[in-house]
C-alpha cells in the first residue's frame, strides 16, 4: 500500500484513485434546534455504499474539470472540479440545484434535473436557464482517500440553504430515499439499526454533531484545513478496529470493523 500525500495531484507512481466529491447540505431546521443535513440512501445494488445512508455526491466528470476552468480559471482546478461534480451529482440524485446567484424554483429545478439526466452535463443546463454559480458557497471541510487502487478520492464540502424551503426527490435509480435529519440524530438512526452508514460519513456526522450551526461549522474549517484521511485496521483485545489519525478535528477516531459492517 503506498500512502498519498496530504493533499494536492496524486503522484504517478500511486494508487490510482478516483476523484469525488460529496456535499452536506445544511438547512435550519423547521421546529428548532440543531441544523438538518440532506441524507441520501443508495440502492442496495449500487458498487458502492450499496444501501447507505450517504451526503449526495459522486465522481468527477471531464466536464466538470471543463467548466470549472471556464468558471475559475485561477483557481486550484481539482478543487474547483470537484465543487462542479459535487452541484451536479446533488441536482441529479436530489433534484436541488445549490450554489446559484439566482433563485431556482422547484419547477425550474425538476425541468434542470431532466435536462442534465439527458445530457450528462451541467454546462448546457446553466446556459439554457441563464444560470450562474457561485463555487464560493461551497467551503471544503474534509478530505478521505483510501490508498487503494479505484478508491474514492473524495472531497467534502459545505453549504447552507438557510430556511430550506425546498424540494426534493429521489433518482429511484441510484437511490431509494432522501431525508433530512440532524447528524446526531442520523447517528442515532444507525446506532438503531434503522440505517447503514460507512465508516467516512459516520466519522463526518460525529464531527457535524459537535456544531450548533452552519457558521459553527464553517468556522472551525480554518483550525484543521483539509488533508487527506484514510482509515487503517488496528489489532485490539482480539479484535479489529478502523481508526483515523488525531489532529483533525474528529471527537471519534475509532469504530470497530465488526460494527462498521453492521452499520
Amino acid at each position: 500500500m503506498i500512502d498519498l500525500p496530504p493533499h494536492g495531484p496524486i503522484p504517478p507512481h500511486g494508487p490510482k484513485v478516483i476523484p469525488a466529491a460529496t456535499v452536506v447540505i445544511f438547512r435550519n431546521c423547521p421546529q428548532g434546534g440543531p441544523p438538518e443535513l440532506l441524507m441520501v440512501q443508495r440502492a442496495k445494488e449500487m458498487r458502492f455504499a450499496g444501501g447507505a445512508a450517504v451526503f449526495p455526491g459522486g465522481r468527477v466528470d471531464p466536464a466538470d474539470r471543463t467548466l470549472a476552468a471556464q468558471l475559475v480559471p485561477d483557481e486550484d482546478p481539482d478543487l474547483a472540479a470537484a465543487k462542479i461534480a459535487g452541484i451536479r451529482e446533488t441536482l441529479e440524485e436530489t433534484g436541488l440545484l445549490v450554489a446559484t446567484r439566482e433563485p431556482v424554483s422547484a419547477e425550474a429545478a425538476a425541468q434542470a434535473r431532466a435536462m442534465l439526466l439527458e445530457s450528462g452535463e451541467l454546462a448546457p443546463v446553466l446556459a439554457h436557464f441563464d444560470w450562474h454559480l457561485m463555487l464560493d458557497r461551497l467551503h471544503w471541510f474534509a478530505h478521505w482517500c483510501p490508498p487503494v487502487d479505484g478508491a474514492f478520492d473524495t472531497r467534502f464540502f459545505l453549504i447552507d440553504l438557510g430556511t430550506g424551503a425546498v424540494d426534493v426527490a429521489v433518482d429511484a435509480t441510484e437511490n431509494t430515499r432522501l431525508f433530512w435529519a440532524s447528524a446526531s440524530r442520523t447517528l442515532e438512526l444507525a446506532d438503531a439499526g434503522e440505517i447503514s452508514v460507512i465508516f467516512p460519513t459516520r466519522c463526518n456526522l460525529d464531527r457535524l454533531a459537535l456544531f450548533s450551526s452552519f457558521e459553527e461549522a464553517r468556522a472551525q474549517i480554518p483550525h484543521f484545513p483539509p488533508q487527506r484521511i484514510a482509515a487503517t485496521l488496528t489489532e485490539r483485545q482480539g479484535e479489529t478496529w478502523l481508526t483515523i489519525p488525531d489532529g483533525h478535528g474528529y471527537p471519534v477516531l475509532a469504530q470497530t470493523l465488526a460494527s462498521a459492517r453492521r452499520g
